[in-house]
């Protein structure tokens, strides 16, 4: 049941909340799909979440009891649950964005539209102070200041600083030759390279400024440095893209270790006019993703930090099936 009632929650998006005032329960993102908006809420149901984007006019409506009990009203049906708190971005983590700008221009992102500033490394060590130790997990992303060199660089004394919390690190930037290896070092335990769509052809399109090949060969390498379980990455589910394409990229990452993320396009940037995927085909692809996680031993449950996680945004098999 929660697997088909997220999947039309993630189609849906949206929520209004109402009843008691809510504002500790409410995320807001310099990174990602709300990057920009008006924040976002984490509902969950039985230890299962699911992130929805706060809009005046959704169709969905979170009824809230106070002290974080809730009631969900969507599709004419009641749903008793669980406002949950986020450390920074979502629950039980300090997700944070390192730099809010990017020279790159990727078609599905808003990012580079309303640039955001980079944060000093006492300030990220002040906000993961902030909510220590009510999180699990510490989480960083990234866009590129400057060149991708620059920034990991930037990225690798962050998480130096960092290692003092004895927390899980895990980091999601533009890998170069060597990226996990550095990472590594400096002391993270989860990366995230990104191939954003499941072919060459869409991530050219989708990606213009951006090589493919950099992703896939720096998660190929993180397999043997951080294990399985414990590589990731986003692919976005509504591009264009054919079930069969899909199906091929999750097959060939888990194939190598890699564990997939499918994360449902948010029409964003210059794909505004772009139909999300419909619950229907973000169930059929999660088990899709299912099948193969099984087949290649690759489990999310052992995932400690980022999107795996959380699962506030994806249909996680072994979290959310």
């Amino acid at each position: 049941m929660w697997a088909d009632l997220k999947a039309r929650l993630l189609y849906a998006g949206k929520v209004r909340i109402t009843g008691e005032e809510a504002d500790t329960f409410i995320a807001r993102s310099r990174a990602g799909p709300g990057a920009g908006g008006a924040g976002s809420v984490f509902f969950s149901m039985n230890g299962r979440r699911v992130r929805l984007t706060l809009s005046k006019t959704a169709g969905a409506e979170i009824v809230h009891k106070g002290n974080g009990q809730a009631i969900l009203l969507f599709e004419g049906q009641e749903y008793t649950g669980v406002l949950e708190k986020p450390g920074h971005h979502c629950p039980r983590q300090a997700y944070l964005t390192v730099t809010g700008s990017c020279v790159y221009r990727c078609r599905y992102c808003n990012v580079w539209r309303n640039p955001g500033t980079r944060r000093s490394i006492d300030e990220i060590e002040q906000m993961v102070s902030d909510v220590f130790p009510d999180i699990d997990a510490i989480s960083l992303t990234s866009g590129v200041l400057t060149d991708t060199r620059e920034e990991e660089d930037y990225v690798l004394g962050v998480v130096r600083r960092l290692r003092h919390f004895n927390l899980p690190i895990g980091v999601s930037i533009y890998p170069s030759p060597g990226t996990s290896e550095r990472l590594k070092d400096a002391g993270a335990t989860e990366v995230k390279f990104n191939l954003e769509a499941a072919t060459a052809e869409l991530f050219s399109l989708m990606c213009p400024k951006m090589n493919r090949e950099d992703a896939i060969s720096a998660l190929l390498a993180a397999v043997s440095i951080f294990g399985k379980d414990h590589v990731f990455s986003n692919i976005i589910l509504g591009l264009g893209e054919t079930d069969e394409e899909m199906t091929a990229c999750i097959e060939n990452l888990c194939r190598h270790g890699i564990m997939p993320v499918i994360r449902p396009l948010t029409p964003g940037g210059d794909l505004v006019h772009y139909q999300p995927p419909g619950p229907e085909r973000i169930v059929r692809i999660a088990r899709i993703l299912e099948q193969n996680l099984l087949r290649y031993g690759l489990d999310p449950k052992n995932a400690l930090t980022m999107c795996p996680a959380c699962t506030g945004c994806d249909l996680i098999p072994g979290r959310d099936t």
